[in-house]
């Protein structure tokens, strides 16, 4: 039986914004609590982030109805300023982002280790809807 631990899902999109806006506000938690939600009827309550490697980062996602919520955290493994974070979420996956300067704009993919508790593709668009509430937003923010 195949199972969905050593799958990889790969997300993406194209941002228009220069590279430091767009670190700035995947990086920041005041940001992050504005775009971290992958549907209207969610949000971030909290956002902390100790960017460097071996620091942690930790958000707080919840229903705005309160039906659920759930802590998404983990400990950074590298970074490179406006182009590379590479990360070990709390259940042991990897995560690797990377910010590509494409002409005027950036773009981001994530890749992620999926987890196998959830179809891939209920994965694949849940982080996609992340990425595209951070593109509109970062592409938003003066």
């Amino acid at each position: 039986m195949e199972t969905t631990e050593s799958t990889v899902i790969t997300v993406e999109a194209t941002v228009n914004a220069p590279a430091e806006k767009v670190w700035t506000v995947w990086n920041k938690p005041e940001d992050i609590m504005q775009w971290s939600h992958a549907a209207d009827d969610w949000h971030t309550t909290s956002s902390e982030n100790d960017l460097r490697p071996g620091g942690k980062f930790s958000s707080r996602m919840e229903a705005k109805d309160g039906s659920f919520g759930f802590d998404f955290w983990g400990i950074y493994d590298e970074i490179n300023p406006n182009e590379l974070i590479t990360y070990t979420m709390g259940d042991g996956r990897k995560v690797k982002n990377v910010f590509k300067r494409e002409g005027n704009a950036i773009k981001v993919t994530v890749t992620f280790e999926a987890e196998n508790q959830n179809p891939v593709e209920m994965q694949r668009g849940g982080w996609q809807a992340i990425l595209d509430n951070f593109k509109k937003y970062a592409e938003s923010v003066k």
